[in-house]
């Protein structure tokens, strides 16, 4: 079973996403974000709505926050969304 949402579960993906995920992050960025010039990002925090990231764009830092398409139930759910959300990115760019 999937642990609930809290916030070490956020902790961990941020922590996952930051150090082995930054072009995925760049992709929520630029299209969920709408930012197409960002140079980077990085995750803040997740939480069961969305996720907040702090993107670089023209040398500027940026917050951001990319609401998700359905309230995620926990980990499990925030990892099969991510990794949709980036394929969907991906189709789009």
């Amino acid at each position: 079973m999937s642990e609930p949402f809290s916030t070490q579960v956020s902790d961990r993906i941020c922590s996952h996403m930051n150090e082995d995920r930054g072009d995925a992050l760049l992709i929520y960025a630029q299209t969920f974000g709408s930012l197409t010039h960002a140079t980077s990002a990085q995750m803040l925090s997740i939480d069961p709505e969305g996720m907040n990231l702090s993107v670089q764009v023209n040398n500027a830092t940026l917050p951001v926050r990319i609401q998700f398409d359905h309230v995620l139930k926990n980990s499990e759910d925030a990892h099969d969304t991510l990794i949709a959300m980036v394929g969907q990115g991906r189709s789009q760019g």
